[in-house]
């Protein structure tokens, strides 16, 4: 029996899984390796084969809002893209004969290029600045944005024959094209600088390129295998265009922490005088313990999203979760297998001044007791202190608004956005617009059209709505008679007060009226506001649920893992504390204007209507990771027969170098999606980046030293049948540990 299994302690064959299947794989580590390039090889490999299964519109129908879009789908309208060709002056006046040769030429130029179907008259703009060309497009509108390149083509040979104009192509299809591209760039920028940064944090963690390198490698090979998994699954649950970015967020968080434990474990053991093979066992049976624990954590804490009952959130659910499996797979096996065939190599090549830190932090460590100190000696004062500071942090977020982002926040960046705004300074809009979507028998038809125009002329009187024009209401019909949509059009843009009030008469008032003498009649009432009201509302009825859902799961798990439900209760108070702590910051932040500047936004007096759930259970998930590994800690100290007080500050001390570098990663990691264009990923990036702060500073080194100290050993009280016997004591070894932490 080797050094690390002391006198007692139980057979091979009874030892627990994590270190049964580490152990085989230290001593197979070819065989180890090979199985996790096939397995990777054979995910991504497959996913790419079968193809991605996207969402569509009548999946992601939510509210209200979703079953009127439900219910105009089911109308098959002829809804051809357009594109419009602005001509306006490069600066000052608009010379009009220029303008008009222009339009002339343009006119003549669009009809002739491939794929369009119609080309408009010129619309002059009411002041003079501009004139305005709609070109309808021939096929399908969801595919407009990829068959834009001969128009495009045409605008730019305008733009060269006619220099003295500035002409422009905007439209539905090429602003998305250009969003799509914006956001292509974006993230690629992001997956290019996260792996640079982490590896540079990672080699001044370990002083040495190969140990650095080793947690990357396991990262990204986990982000790949998800993927492709990701892929397939997508045949069961549909997917969307994000799930993939949020596999690399958090496949590149939790492969890089759950890596860094195992080894910061290994090397630990192996600086004592074990053997690689010995070392890696202890690692699997402490390390990769909190690793298999943290990682049910934060899959019972993704699960939550399925209850949302929406399809993205279903999507991201299914992501995480798969890469969170992978990478604790990757964590139990190929890493085990790849730190016993390396050996000593693993600290190669080292990195001369670096390694020396590294050498000299791993004796006593100062930093740590001297930071502890306060919340051991003052542990009440210390937690009054820190709980307020969190609680003021957090008070924001009783303030939180929700809306969904909308044409105003898009990055204007690009130059088919800024074309829109020239558009839309020439050609204002008088505000936003409701619709009405009516699906009965075709023998009623008529009798809808009816109603709908009474609805309309009764609408058009109200000061919450425009007049109806005097060519009568904007009312469309099916081809089979069966659905028709009625545009409800108001002065007032969709995010003022009076566009909410006009939403809500048209639901409780004009809309039931118009409906009641119809049978077998199905409406509903959808359009922007409605779309953002209703997501809105879904959000906030959900939430509690979800919430629920993951507080009552991870009690269960943290229960059963420490045998304790003091410490099942602590954890879920001091996760709360960090995810309220990150909506208050997020709020004074994105709600307010003061840091515009400083993070290259325009505040849209909103959080991202998505963002609160979704929040939630990636940084509950995530937080558990941390806390799982350091009360792991205490209570091997604990179970040694040290005290409460001692266990406490060896566990986090100890801890300390692990869990700093891992934030520190996570933290640069949602940083750099924090730069991303796009108002909701600077709002997710700065919202994950500060709660991992705050939870590996002000949570681990204050606010918990002081809880578990103030508890003493009532930390591990647990009912009767929950007790576990002690484990036997290691002699001697707790007092040299321990003796660094005074």
């Amino acid at each position: 029996m080797n050094k690390s299994l002391a006198e007692g302690e139980p057979a091979m064959g009874k030892r627990p899984m994590t270190v049964r299947v580490a152990r085989w794989s230290a001593e197979h580590p070819w065989r180890a390796i090979a199985l996790w390039v096939v397995f990777v090889a054979i995910c991504f490999v497959g996913g790419n084969a079968a193809g991605l299964n996207e969402a569509t519109d009548e999946d992601q129908a939510i509210g209200e809002a979703g079953r009127a879009s439900v219910i105009e789908i089911h109308g098959d309208f002829d809804d051809p893209a357009v594109e419009n060709v602005l001509i306006t002056a490069p600066s000052g006046q608009l010379d009009r004969a220029a303008a008009d040769t222009a339009a002339a030429d343009a006119i003549a130029r669009m009809k002739a290029t491939e794929g369009v179907a119609k080309v408009d008259e010129v619309v002059p703009a009411r002041d003079g600045s501009a004139l305005l060309i709609a070109v309808t497009m021939t096929g399908d509108p969801d595919t407009a944005s990829d068959r834009l390149q001969p128009l495009q083509d045409t605008t730019a040979a305008l733009q060269q024959a006619h220099p003295q104009v500035r002409i422009e192509e905007v439209g539905g299809p090429s602003i998305g094209k250009a969003l799509d591209d914006t956001l292509g760039e974006d993230f690629k920028r992001a997956e290019l600088l996260s792996l640079p940064v982490t590896l540079a944090i990672l080699i001044v963690a370990f002083g040495a390129l190969i140990a650095a390198g080793v947690p990357v490698l396991l990262a990204m090979s986990s982000v790949f295998a998800a993927m492709g998994l990701s892929t397939l699954a997508s045949h069961l649950l549909p997917s969307t265009d994000t799930t993939n970015s949020v596999i690399l967020l958090i496949g590149l968080a939790v492969g890089v922490d759950y890596s860094l434990f195992y080894i910061r474990r290994e090397r630990e053991e192996r600086a004592k005088g074990r053997t690689h093979l010995d070392a890696v066992e202890i690692a699997a049976e402490t390390s990769g313990h909190a690793v298999v624990v943290s990682g049910i954590a934060v899959m019972i804490a993704m699960a939550g999203l399925f209850l949302a009952t929406d399809v993205v959130f279903s999507s991201l659910a299914v992501g995480s979760m798969l890469v969170v499996a992978v990478s604790v797979i990757g964590s139990l096996t190929v890493l085990p297998a790849l730190l016993a065939k390396l050996g000593r190599w693993v600290d190669r090549p080292r990195v001369p001044l670096l390694w020396r830190l590294q050498a000299r932090n791993s004796g006593a460590p100062r930093f740590w007791p001297a930071v502890l100190r306060p919340a051991l000696r003052r542990p009440l004062l210390a937690l009054i202190i820190s709980v307020g500071v969190l609680l003021a942090l957090a008070a924001p977020a009783a303030g939180m608004k929700m809306k969904f982002p909308g044409m105003e926040d898009l990055p204007r960046t690009t130059p088919a956005m800024q074309a829109y705004d020239r558009l839309t300074g020439a050609f204002p809009s008088t505000g936003t617009a409701h619709y009405l979507a009516v699906e009965v028998p075709a023998a009623e038809a008529a009798q809808v059209k009816a109603a709908l125009t009474t609805l309309a002329q009764k609408a058009g009187g109200d000061p919450l709505f425009a007049p109806v024009e005097a060519d009568g209401p904007d009312i469309e019909q099916s081809a089979d008679g069966t659905v028709s949509v009625l545009q409800v059009a108001t002065p007032y843009h969709t995010r003022t007060d009076e566009a909410r009030q006009s939403l809500d008469k048209l639901r409780d008032v004009y809309v039931p009226e118009a409906m009641s003498g119809l049978s077998n009649v199905d409406y509903a009432v959808g359009g922007d506001v409605a779309g953002s009201v209703d997501y809105a509302a879904h959000i906030r009825q959900k939430l509690p649920l979800v919430m629920a859902f993951v507080l009552i799961l991870t009690f269960v798990v943290m229960v059963l893992t420490f045998r304790s439900v003091v410490i099942a209760l602590t954890s879920i108070l001091l996760n709360l504390l960090s995810v309220g702590a990150a909506y208050g910051l997020l709020v004074l932040v994105f709600q307010g204007t003061w840091a515009e500047g400083l993070l290259g936004f325009t505040s849209m007096g909103s959080i991202v209507t998505w963002l609160p759930l979704f929040l939630f259970v990636v940084l509950f998930g995530l937080s558990m990771d941390y806390h799982v590994f350091v009360v792991s800690r205490i209570r091997e100290a604990v179970q040694r027969g040290v005290s409460n007080r001692d266990a406490v500050a060896y566990g986090i001390t100890s801890s300390a170098g692990t869990v700093s570098s891992a934030a520190i990663v996570m933290v640069a990691v949602f940083s750099i999606f924090a730069t991303l264009s796009t108002i909701d990923m600077k709002q997710l990036g700065i919202g994950l980046a500060a709660a991992i702060l705050l939870d590996a500073t002000i949570i681990r080194a204050v606010v918990l030293p002081s809880v578990m100290t103030l508890l003493g050993d009532a930390n591990w009280w647990a009912p009767r049948f929950l007790r576990k016997r002690p484990a036997a004591k290691h002699a001697g070894e707790p007092e040299r540990e321990l003796a660094s932490v005074h």
